[in-house]
């Protein structure tokens, strides 16, 4: 089939981004298109020899590609501009704006939604506050306008998957969509378990949603071992907080994380995710997960086998399921057996199967075949 990909951007290397390049594997010859691509801030699979990536017009504006959060307004515009009409599937990779790409009705347009527009539909308020008061009011009729454009938007997408049933949820809940669930892809057999070590992991980007000021002070209070890996804003803040015990060890590679995630007593998840790979990514390694029971957490994890789940968001309830993972042994086997049901080979099988059927079973397709 001519199939094209769509990708919000290519700047930096997140979850998002590595499904983008799954996805490209499974379709070498379709272009990808985004609004803004860094080469230079990606690895060598992301490059311009192994990727037909094209761009919007936001390219040309100076410095875009390292301010992209400041073009927010602009990217509607930007991805309504690309010309998709020679493809007969369109296959976007979306948590904000990629799913707004306009087709032609003989076109096919499947959405692999990882979260209708958080600051627009989820935590619009939590978004405003953490700005001063004049950017908050040219802010928020912005993100007005914008919720009023993406759900226009989104009823344009012939199907969504979502990445897990919370998203199925919010797809439902804001756009009025049904929604297949498909998870992504994890390289289950890149993992292995190693010899078990008395430190606990956290392995994210020091943000505030992610919550690792909760793992930071609870670890800090027990005088256990935690060893956080990963940067961002945050990082100053919860140095300041951190006992003893605690190590920052930046960002590492693949590797080096693969590594740890084989010796760690378990990885602490305490923000609420879409999905979340590095339960998987951790599980897949033997190591069990102790996570806060919101979000893809309760999707990935199973409670007593795989890990254990703590339900308020504080230091003292995860505390309290540190302790209690402490009194039992983990199943590396069953860890392992569990993360296997995500695996890149069942994504890849799930992917190609929905999107052929989507596209045999496309109302302009249906009609072709009729005459």
């Amino acid at each position: 089939m001519k199939l094209a990909l769509v990708h919000e951007w290519l700047t930096n290397l997140a979850g998002s981004e590595r499904v983008a390049l799954a996805l490209h594997e499974l379709w070498p010859a379709a272009p990808l298109y985004t609004a803004l691509y860094a080469p230079a801030a990606l690895p060598a699979a992301y490059g311009p020899d192994q990727l037909d990536v094209r761009t919007s017009w936001l390219q040309q504006i100076p410095g875009a590609t390292k301010r992209w959060r400041h073009l927010l307004p602009l990217l509607p515009a930007a991805f309504e501009s690309f010309d998709l009409s020679a493809y007969e599937v369109v296959l976007s990779s979306s948590h904000a704006c990629a799913k707004g790409v306009v087709t032609p009705a003989e076109t096919c347009h499947i959405c692999y939604c990882y979260t209708p527009i958080r600051y627009v539909w989820e935590q619009p308020h939590a978004y405003l506050a953490e700005v001063g008061p004049l950017a908050r009011l040219v802010l928020a009729p912005t993100l007005r306008r914008l919720r009023t454009w993406d759900f226009a938007a989104a009823q344009r997408v012939d199907r969504f998957i979502a990445i897990s049933a919370a998203v199925q949820q919010r797809i439902a809940k804001h756009y009025r969509r049904d929604s297949t669930v498909i998870y992504p892809p994890v390289d289950t057999a890149q993992f292995a378990a190693g010899e078990r070590q008395e430190f606990y992991l956290v392995v994210s980007r020091l943000v505030g949603y992610k919550r690792v000021d909760l793992a930071v002070a609870a670890c800090t209070q027990l005088g256990r071992r935690l060893l956080v890996v990963g940067s961002g804003p945050e990082e100053a803040r919860l140095r300041t907080a951190a006992g003893p015990t605690v190590e920052f060890c930046g960002a590492l590679d693949d590797a080096a994380v693969r590594r740890l995630y084989g010796q760690a007593r378990a990885l602490l998840f305490c923000g609420v995710e879409d999905f979340g790979l590095t339960p998987v990514e951790a599980q897949a390694s033997g190591c069990p997960v102790i996570a806060f029971r919101r979000g893809g957490a309760t999707e990935t994890v199973v409670d007593q086998q795989t890990g254990l789940f703590f339900d308020e968001p504080t230091p003292a309830s995860l505390a309290t399921a540190i302790q209690r993972c402490e009194t039992r042994e983990g199943s590396v086997e069953a860890c392992q057996t569990n993360a296997r049901r995500f695996d890149r080979a069942v994504f890849d099988q799930q992917i190609r199967d929905f999107v052929a059927a989507a596209r045999d079973e496309h109302p302009a397709r249906l009609r072709q075949e009729a005459r």
